[in-house]
């Protein structure tokens, strides 16, 4: 039997993520990963409206620069033209989204706020158990 609202990503969204604001330092971002063994975090303002998105590489890129320091808001390292996915959308739509971005996961949009948080992960298994 299949039902029809089966295949959409709001029955896979992740919503164990860690949100950051903007003005967060860099090192609380990479601390939250590292506690939280994850590798990609959400920006955020306070009603929870997605501002970008930053992943560990991109901290370690930022610092690596001269004068950047652990002490700078997270606004500064983050990318802000963000690929999102809508918590309606079919979830073979949003892994073809993910491989042809070359991305590993997407903040997940209800009326504009971030509701959670799809990887690649999350999708494989979503077909492992089917």
């Amino acid at each position: 039997i299949n039902f029809g609202g089966e295949k959409m990503l709001s029955n896979i969204i992740n919503h164990d993520f860690i949100k950051l604001l903007p003005t967060d330092p860099v090192k609380f971002a990479l601390e939250q990963m590292q506690k939280r063994k994850k590798s990609v975090a959400v920006v955020v303002d306070e009603n929870d409206f997605l501002k970008g998105i930053i992943v560990k590489v991109d901290i370690y890129k930022f610092l690596s620069q001269p004068g950047h320091f652990e002490t700078y808001p997270v606004e500064l390292a983050m990318t802000k033209a963000v690929i999102t996915a809508d918590k309606n959308d079919d979830i073979k739509d949003v892994a073809k989204l993910l491989r042809e971005h070359d991305i590993s996961a997407v903040p997940v949009l209800d009326g504009g706020k971030v509701v959670g948080l799809v990887g690649l992960e999350d999708i494989v298994d979503y077909f492992i158990m089917m």
